[in-house]
């Protein structure tokens, strides 16, 4: 089997993606699979070379190992990069488009509510046209109803690249924390859209999340404690796998990424939600 940590260089890693990080690498381990690193930079506004350093820097900080992919941010730039994919992904919005799947799209967030681009049928070739996949028949979070595939800036959205990643690697171990189950459903729907009946083979589970203090989920962009930040504040890395048990509920003793992720899976065990 193999399983991927699949970080995102828009912000310094912070505890939750560590928490994650360790379930992972415990549950790659119950189930004899490697470990890939697989790195989500089409969100190129966003994406900082600091960013992509820190988390070569921050799992070798924490101990955090993988058997597959980059080693270090120059081989991922020169590899590894998700632009070095772009036909791929390409091939799949083409299957799509093919298919009379799609339809452009020109609305912002506050027209969203008033979208009649379907009706509309704006040419797909248009500038700062997304486009949206039609969901007519699947049992979708509202908010993903007719996601978007294609982004306005030409560049595939999430849900088409993360399945075309893991389909193109051969992952079939995903862990993913829970606010990605209604992303699960929405990508289970396309791989058979898109004619990567693999997707559905793997292996999927969910995880619950580190909260800030507020109860919100933790998030880089919302200035989440990043272990950047203790690092370099010489925090060391046993009393931070320890703070994020203590911020996980996690009742146990922990001094690396293994203890703690296997302490997470003694305490909150959860089955398998195979694709298939």
């Amino acid at each position: 089997m193999l399983t991927r940590l699949a970080p995102t260089p828009s912000g310094y890693l912070h505890l939750g993606n560590i928490l994650s990080f360790c379930i992972t690498t415990a549950l790659a381990e119950e189930k004899q699979a490697a470990v890939f690193l697989r790195i989500d930079d089409l969100d190129q506004g966003r994406v900082r070379p600091a960013y992509i350093t820190d988390i070569f820097q921050t799992l070798h900080y924490l101990g955090i190992v993988w058997q597959q992919g980059p080693v270090n941010a120059t081989e991922f730039v020169k590899k590894y990069s998700q632009l070095k994919r772009l036909a791929l992904y390409e091939a799949a919005l083409n299957i799509l488009r093919d298919k009379k799947l799609v339809y452009a799209c020109d609305c912002t967030r506050k027209t969203m509510a008033f979208c009649r681009c379907r009706q509309r049928k704006l040419s797909l070739d248009g500038l700062h046209h997304q486009w949206r996949l039609i969901t007519d028949g699947a049992s979708l979070d509202a908010s993903l109803t007719d996601f978007i595939i294609r982004r306005k800036d030409g560049f595939p959205a999430y849900q088409l690249s993360s399945v075309v990643d893991d389909v193109h690697f051969g992952i079939d171990l995903i862990v993913r924390g829970e606010d990605l189950r209604p992303s699960t459903v929405a990508q289970l729907f396309l791989c058979d859209l898109i004619e990567m009946p693999a997707f559905r083979q793997s292996t999927i589970f969910h995880h619950s999340l580190l909260a800030e203090k507020d109860g919100q989920k933790m998030s880089k962009s919302a200035g989440a404690e990043s272990v950047h930040y203790l690092a370099a504040h010489g925090i060391p890395a046993k009393d931070i796998f320890q703070k994020i048990a203590q911020a996980a509920k996690i009742d146990a003793t922990v001094t690396d990424h293994l203890s703690l992720g296997r302490a997470y899976l003694r305490q909150f065990p959860f089955a398998s939600e195979n694709g298939k």
